[in-house]
This record gives structure tokens, sequence and C-alpha cells, in this order.
């Protein structure tokens, strides 16, 4: 099964560009150290919550953007191998040194995929989420995701992944734990929705909503705490 590694960024917004170009100045070096894919999205529509969102995760202000972004691995040991190389290469040095965000509220964490279901590459849009799970509800998870992913196959979407954390550590200023404000016995699960276009996401969540498959009563988690938003992909490589 997919190993994912998962980010979320608080970037100056004035810092597009620049994001862009120091996310792709590091892809060679990730690829060689053995990253399958590599996307970094930028925020569009990304809706505040009632308890908890995208902003609060990454403590946003107000003139920053959200990114949401990961990197896929055939398995954990690969994805470890990886960050083990990342830290030693000094051609990581310059990268890491001066980063146009600020790196202290950067989230991330590792993630083992329960579900993958379509075909990755080529998104022109994507929906990211990240929930609590009870720990104990993993294989209800799985068998909830292998139950809905089809159906947003169905109505336009090209693939849709669900993970559940594997390596997940508390972090001095944010984490997913806190992101999601996960309570005894839970753990963070992180996926999203590949879309061909934004406009295909709108006329499919239209289509997925009135779908009664997906009244959501059998969901095994706490929706209320599950934080989403919709990208658009700077970097998919």
């Amino acid at each position: 099964m997919t190993y994912v590694e998962g980010f979320l960024v608080a970037v100056p917004t004035a810092n597009k560009d620049a994001y862009r170009d120091h996310a792709a100045s590091a892809l060679p070096l990730f690829k060689e150290f053995g990253t399958v894919r590599m996307v970094e999205a930028w925020g569009d529509d990304v809706p505040r919550g009632k308890l908890n969102d995208f902003y609060g995760a990454v403590q946003a202000r107000e003139d920053e953007t959200i990114v949401f972004s990961w990197f896929e691995y055939p398995d954990r040991a690969t994805r470890d191998a990886a960050n083990a190389r990342m830290m030693e290469d000094p051609r990581m040095q310059p990268m890491m040194a001066e980063p146009p965000f600020d790196g202290k509220r950067m989230v991330w964490g590792g993630f083992e995929s329960v579900s993958d279901v379509g075909r990755p590459g080529g998104a022109g849009y994507i929906d990211g989420v990240v929930l609590p799970l009870a720990a104990d509800a993993r294989d209800a998870y799985r068998s909830f995701c292998e139950k809905v992913g089809p159906v947003f196959l169905e109505f336009g979407a090209t693939r849709v992944m669900d993970a559940v954390a594997d390596d997940v550590q508390d972090g001095k200023v944010t984490d997913f734990n806190r992101a999601v404000l996960r309570k005894d016995g839970e753990v963070a699960a992180f996926g999203w929705v590949e879309w061909p276009d934004k406009a295909g996401r709108d006329a499919g969540w239209e289509k997925v909503m009135a779908d009664p498959r997906m009244s959501g009563e059998d969901a095994p988690f706490d929706g209320k705490r599950m934080i989403f938003g919709g990208f658009v992909p700077l970097i998919d490589a």
C-alpha cells in the first residue's frame, strides 16, 4: 500500500511564486531519494470551520494562504530512508535554511493508505481532508472509504486516497493531532480527492451531496472535527 508523507503549510500569499520555485528546486533531490510523487497545492476554496479548520491547524495569519501537500512512497521503509538522506545530504541545506514560509508552523507526518481508488496524476484540482479517527476504527474506516470512493469516481473524480496516521508526532507549535482536536484513543487521518478541474469538482460535489449513498450516517469518525478545503496544484510530479 502507498505510504504518504502529508504536509500543511502557511505561506505568505505574496510568496506564492517563491514557494513554487522553492519546491521545484527540491523536486529532483526528492525523486533521487525515492519519492514517487510530490504534490504542492495552493489554497483556493478553504472555508473557516466552527470548531477547527486548516487555518487553525497552521496558525495562519491574515496575509497567508494554506498549502496542502504530500509525498507518495511505495512503503514506509522507502520513506524513512528518503527522510534520512534529506537530513544528511548537504545539497538540502540551502533549501532548509531559508524557506519562504514559517517552518515552525508546518505540520507533517506519515500516513499509511487504507483505500486508494482511481488513477493518480494529472489533477487540475484537489480536495484535501484531515479528520479524527478512533484508533480501533481503522477497518471500519477502510470499509467506509472503499464504499464512498467509487461514488466520487462515478461523478467525475479521478482518484480518492485515504490514509491513517502511522508516524505522526506531537509538535512544539502545531501538529496533525492538534489540527483535528484529537481525543484520547484517536488518531489523525489524511486524504484527498483529485479532480480534472474546479468546474468538474463543483459539479461533482453537487451530485455527491444529492446521492443517497452518501448520507454519512455510517461514517466512523466525528465529522464536526473534519477539516477540508479545495486546492489548486502548483507542482504535481
